[in-house]
């Protein structure tokens, strides 16, 4: 019988089909930190219950860590004994455990595939909504509650009623400046942030088999804000290159049987989706958002639209608007920003950086920007020192700081002051979510480097034309 990639890798993980009811899913790969697994450690010690499979769980520190001086304690109370919680409950359990100042530490989502812990045909959970980020490799990945992460550290298993399928296609080629989150951030624009809710998504077409595996995970990682319950990209030559020889990746005869087996993960040519979609990449521009939830973005040169335009409620959008200070009708470009970020699980990888220093090279910060740039791991890090993309940020008045998730949440110091706009290569803009009352703009490394450099939304088009004149 014909199959999705989707129903191959799910079909091939249920221990058991509970009539009328959920599948139990065995989980390959679960990866902890320290904001959502200290309670589910705590019911294991309640119930005196060991983690059933240590070796296929890790462990590392990222939501509340700081971005400077991470040698010294940690200043704020919570945020150091939920640190401390995950340090030990990873060291009685035996599981491996990455915290500050380790080299392997950094964002869960960034260093799970940079360690080969994520590979195709796998599933992976997370106490994190965008574990949707590792099925970029062709994973079944999804954010769970604690209660879930207690479960599948007990057994090893999760209960999850099988999502609906949806194909989304985008074929043709990018314009220019166009990324991989600009293509996210257009087709959440199209579905709006409940499109999805129910289905697991497969991306398809030229656009998807073209981008990096980095621009991979920065789609697959925009997919729950679009309502999926996950996203997925069948695995190519591409996608191998990048697992072969890291440290959890298969190796020897274990890497043969395993490639062998990856490279029927696709889906079948007769496979029928509950839902399928095509979009046009010659239809995306360079995206930014405007308003309070990731749905809200439109082409960087386009208007804010008109409320009697926007499906939902009028209330709801014309409330959204005001919280941004902004107006229907207005454009966006020009608009004065003060404070820009980079990082992320969605955009903290060295590409991204790469993309940063393209925009900011021979050129300098705006002196009313404030601009925190934050890689995902410390091997990013490394490589932004290796590569001489440090050098860049430096002379043009950037710095940067030490891996976490930073203002993305700002869960930790590095919250956006009320009423200060921030363009950021996050993933979310709810009201608060950078700070109480701050207002962000979501946009692409490129995007977010114009801003920088200008002190306002900037087409980076412009600056991009300025250098081939």
């Amino acid at each position: 019988m014909s199959k999705t990639l989707f129903d191959k890798v799910w079909d091939s993980h249920v221990v058991q089909q509970i009539e009328n009811g959920p599948d139990v899913l065995f989980i390959d790969r679960h990866l902890v930190h320290e904001v959502t697994s200290p309670v589910a450690f705590l019911g294991l010690k309640n119930r005196d219950i060991k983690v059933l499979y240590p070796e296929r769980t890790f462990a590392t520190a990222d939501h509340n860590t700081p971005t400077r001086n991470q040698h010294l304690p940690v200043k704020d109370k919570l945020s150091a004994n939920q640190l401390k919680a995950l340090e030990e409950n990873s060291k009685a359990h035996n599981i491996p455990y990455w915290g500050l100042g380790h080299e392997k530490n950094g964002i869960v989502h960034v260093i799970g595939p940079e360690n080969g812990i994520t590979v195709p045909g796998a599933t992976i959970v997370c106490g994190d909504s965008h574990t949707s980020t590792h099925g970029a490799f062709g994973a079944i990945a999804f954010g769970i509650g604690t209660s879930e992460v207690e479960m599948v550290l007990s057994t090893q298993c999760i209960m999850q009623p099988k999502p609906k399928s949806m194909r989304i296609n985008v074929n043709g080629k990018l314009n220019k400046a166009v990324t991989p989150k600009d293509v996210a951030l257009f087709i959440i624009s199209k579905l709006t942030t409940s499109g999805a809710t129910g289905y697991f998504v497969e991306y398809a077409g030229d656009v998807f088999r073209d981008m990096s595996m980095e621009g991979r995970m920065t789609v697959c990682n925009l997919s729950i804000e679009m309502g999926a319950r996950g996203g997925m990209i069948a695995p190519d030559e591409k996608t191998f290159d990048y697992v072969e020889g890291k440290e959890y990746a298969p190796k020897g005869a274990d890497w043969n049987k395993a490639t062998e087996y990856w490279q029927t993960l696709y889906s079948d040519d007769d496979a029928t989706f509950d839902k399928e979609i095509n979009f046009d990449a010659s239809e995306i521009e360079p995206m930014i958002t405007y308003g309070t939830n990731p749905g809200m973005g439109m082409g960087i040169s386009n208007d804010i639209p008109m409320a009697e335009a926007v499906e939902g409620g009028m209330a709801t959008y014309k409330k959204s608007l005001n919280y941004m200070a902004f107006a229907e009708g207005d454009a966006m470009i020009g608009k004065p920003i003060d404070f820009v970020f980079l990082g992320s699980c969605t955009n903290g990888r060295i590409e991204d950086f790469r993309a940063f220093a393209s925009i900011i090279k021979g050129r300098k910060k705006a002196d009313n920007v404030t601009a925190w740039l934050v890689p995902g791991s410390h091997r990013v890090e490394e490589a932004i020192k290796e590569e001489g993309i440090l050098d860049i940020l430096n002379t043009a008045g950037f710095e940067l700081r030490e891996p976490g998730c930073s203002a993305c949440l700002a869960m930790n110091d590095d919250k956006i002051p009320a009423g200060k706009y921030a363009v950021s290569t996050s993933n979310r803009n709810f009201e608060g979510r950078q700070g109480p009352g701050s207002r962000t703009l979501l946009a692409s490394p490129l995007v977010a480097a114009a801003a920088a450099v200008t002190g306002k939304v900037t087409d980076p088009r412009e600056l991009m034309e300025e250098v081939l004149a």
